[in-house]
């Protein structure tokens, strides 16, 4: 199924974190927290100023992102967990191939 956001509304695919420390303890599933960072799957078309004008979003499909711990609302579609979100709940986007770590 296809699913296209409406308005300023982003969808997220979290990115799994590691499952070993630094140290190299393996971390069981109990104890991991649920990553903040994500890949955005689908962006909607953006939200609307007081002229009704449309303003474009900062982030497009494909971006990694950093978001807050309880932001969005978590979604099933095709049997695949996701996040939908507003796009001034993502506090910003990843450069580069090394992954963000979130306090």
């Amino acid at each position: 199924m296809a699913f296209k956001p409406l308005h300023d509304r982003v969808l997220v695919r979290r990115v799994e974190s590691d499952e070993k420390t630094a140290g190299g303890l393996i971390i069981p599933d109990t104890a991991k927290e649920k990553p903040q960072e994500g890949e955005v799957v689908a962006v909607g078309a953006g939200a609307r100023n007081e002229d009704g004008e449309r303003i474009t979003p900062d982030v497009s499909a494909g971006d990694r992102v950093l978001f807050g711990k309880w932001s969005g609302t978590e979604i099933t579609i095709d049997g695949e967990e996701l996040l939908i979100m507003k796009e001034t709940d993502i506090l910003g986007i990843v450069d580069g191939d090394k992954s963000a770590k979130a306090a």
